[in-house]
């Protein structure tokens, strides 16, 4: 019977995030499953520098691109759906830290895009997951 105790606890639905930061954790996890089911290779995660920060950088199977992806995660609509915190500013930022995580890795004259993966939690059913391929140009500061 241990076994099987074991088991279901593996298998046992994960609590609720709690806080922005569990939030936010909890959604970067939910991205990082949902683009490696669709064939992505993630490279890195959590990437920072002086600059700012990238949430995931992947390579997209259909055409080898660099991605380097912004998970935005909410409980509800209070603030507005989640893509719309991917402001300009943020966008700047992002795209510090890709200018730097291109040059730390030579890579300067390969593909890339900026994505955002936006995820809307709910408590009664499946969350919803937006990708948005070139969700953002290059900001430059």
């Amino acid at each position: 019977m241990g076994i099987f105790k074991n088991l279901a606890s593996v298998f046992a639905p994960k609590p609720e995030p709690s806080g922005n930061k569990g939030t936010g954790e909890f959604g970067e996890e939910a991205a990082a499953n949902f683009i490696i089911g669709h064939g992505y290779r993630i490279l890195e995660r959590n990437f920072r520098c002086k600059g700012g920060e990238v949430d995931i950088i992947a390579r997209d199977p259909a055409d080898n691109c660099l991605v380097f992806i912004e998970v935005k995660t909410r409980k509800g609509l209070s603030y507005g759906v989640p893509q719309l915190a991917v402001t300009p500013f943020k966008q700047r930022q992002i795209s510090k830290a890709a200018l730097t995580w291109l040059g730390k890795k030579q890579l300067h004259d390969h593909n890339a895009r900026f994505d955002v993966i936006a995820i809307l939690l709910h408590t009664d059913g499946p969350h919803a997951i937006d990708h948005i391929k070139n969700a953002f140009d290059l900001a430059y500061i």
